[in-house]
This record gives structure tokens, sequence and C-alpha cells, in this order.
């Protein structure tokens, strides 16, 4: 048995299909079992809990040989965010799986993760990872960059639908972007090949890109050209204090455009792609292509 925390996301959906696929057993532990109710069958069971409630993650976590943590708090309505989440919730399901029959824990952490880095995502992603390797589990760490897909719901997708979209800062600072099914493949290839066990994989999609461009290959791909406004920086350094106690999550997500804009959130996929061939990367025209234009021509 294989469980899931946070696998009624982006990529723990993806994660499960592709284990299902494959005739292995997995258990989803959620807050919103709803929400997982369309992926309940032979293969798949479906528990109730938050991760930062122990008891509920040590039920979720009994009798299960792998555990992958998908959780993400970046985007939650607790105001806690990722302290709660990706902090609280991973060492819950660390001290689970230390304390059960787990024999192999996989971290889907954050390219750059690091103490010093100027988002709390990052920093509390680094300490999931650093409990995670003095854990005595036998581990699995997975690094990915941006997901296109996120960023094309907050880019793209008002591109298409209204012919306006807006970037947040200058947006020409290149980014690397990845798909989320392209992570789900590597999720899934940690699971069932031993060699990966012990290994901290950097996981990044072939091109880095400004914003400017992410919405130019919106424009490219769907043949729609649209217009695009910019928010200054010295305006979203100031909203994104303003908005702490009002809006967390808004605030967390203004202070990450700032980040993004000003930060190097470059990578080279040259190394992951040597070592791991059998996962091709999908560049971010493809997935415009398979989750916007041919939908609409079907």
């Amino acid at each position: 048995m294989i469980l899931i925390a946070g696998g009624t996301g982006t990529l723990g959906t993806e994660v499960v299909h592709l284990l299902t696929a494959r005739g292995l057993e997995v258990r989803i532990l959620t807050r919103d079992p709803a929400r997982a109710e369309h992926e309940r069958g032979d293969l798949v069971e479906i528990v109730s809990g938050d991760v930062q409630d122990a008891r509920a993650v040590e039920r979720a976590v009994a009798g299960t040989q792998t555990v992958i943590s998908a959780i993400q708090g970046f985007g939650g309505i607790d105001p806690a965010g990722p302290q709660a989440v990706d902090r609280q919730g991973n060492t819950n399901l660390i001290r689970a799986a230390k304390e059960g029959e787990t024999d192999h824990f996989i971290l889907v952490s954050i390219q750059g993760a690091a103490p010093d880095h100027p988002m709390e995502l990052f920093r509390m992603k680094h300490l999931a990872e650093e409990e995670l390797k003095a854990s005595g589990l036998t581990w699995t760490i997975i690094r990915p960059t941006a997901y296109m897909e996120t960023w094309a719901t907050l880019i793209g997708e008002p591109l298409l639908k209204s012919g306006r979209t807006r970037i947040f800062g200058r947006g020409n600072n290149p980014i690397n972007f990845v798909s989320a099914h392209d992570v789900a493949r590597f999720v899934e290839l940690a699971v069932v090949d031993p060699a990966m066990r012990g290994e901290v994989v950097e996981v990044g999609g072939p091109e880095n890109l400004t914003m400017e461009q992410f919405a130019q290959t919106f424009e490219a791909v769907s043949g729609k050209a649209g217009k695009v406004s910019y928010v200054p920086l010295p305006m979203m350094r100031l909203m994104s204090v303003l908005m702490r106690p009002i809006n967390p999550t808004l605030a967390r997500q203004i202070h990450a455009g700032v980040v993004m804009d000003t930060h190097d959130s470059s990578f080279d996929p040259s190394e992951t792609i040597r070592r791991y061939p059998q996962v091709p990367l999908t560049s971010l025209a493809e997935v415009v292509r398979r989750d916007y234009v041919a939908p609409m021509t079907e």
C-alpha cells in the first residue's frame, strides 16, 4: 500500500493515475474526501484527515510500505501556511512513517530549498528535507522548479479568456518551469526504482522563460493576442506587507512574485536529462496545446 498525502492536487492526482496504472494500491490522505471520490476504486482507498493532525496521520500511515508527501501549504487558506503544512505536516508524516512499517518515504520538496531563502515555503521545505534525512528512514527527495500548470492558470488562462493578463513585476527575469506531469513521472520512478533511494533529484523543465515569454507562448500557440499589464515592484513589496493580517495567502503570492522577479530562478536540466532519459521533459508550448488548445478544438 502506498500513501499519498496531497493526492488531490495537480501533482498528486497524476501520481495516483500513474501508480494505479501499474496495478499498485494507493491510499489518498485528504482533508476533503469529496475531491477524491472520483478516484475511489479497487486500487484506491480514500481516508479523511489533515496532515496537521498527528493522530489522523498515524491512522493514514498505518500499514503502508511507501509514503509520498506531495503536500504544499503555499496557496492554502491556513494563515500559518508553509509553517503548518510543509513543516509540521511533514514532521507528522515522517514521525508516523518511522514508527510504522514504512520502507520508503518520498518527499516532494522544491528546487532551491535552503535555510536562508527569502520565501518561507523554501525554508520550510528545507527543514522537512533535513528532518527526513536524519529520520533513519529510506528516502528520496524530489526538488521540482515552478509548476507550469500553476502559472498557466495565473498568466495564461486570463489571456485566453479575457484577452488580458497581469504580470507581477517587470516580467524579464528567467525562470525555470516544469510540468507537474513530468514531476509525477519522477515520483513514479522513485516508487519503483530502488536506485533512486537516498537520492536528491533536481527536476526542472527544458527551458528558462521570463513571465513575458510565458505569456507570449500562450499567444503564439493559441493564436490569440492579448494585452499584458504590469504591477510595479514597489507596489508589490508594500502590498505583500499590508495584506499579511488580512489575506495571508495573497500576501504570500505577492511576495513570491517579488522573489521570482528579482532572484535567480533559472535551472540547467542537462544533468537530470542525462541521468533520467526515460522521463522526457515537456515544454510550455506542449502544455498549452495539451491543456488549452486541444480541449477547445474537441
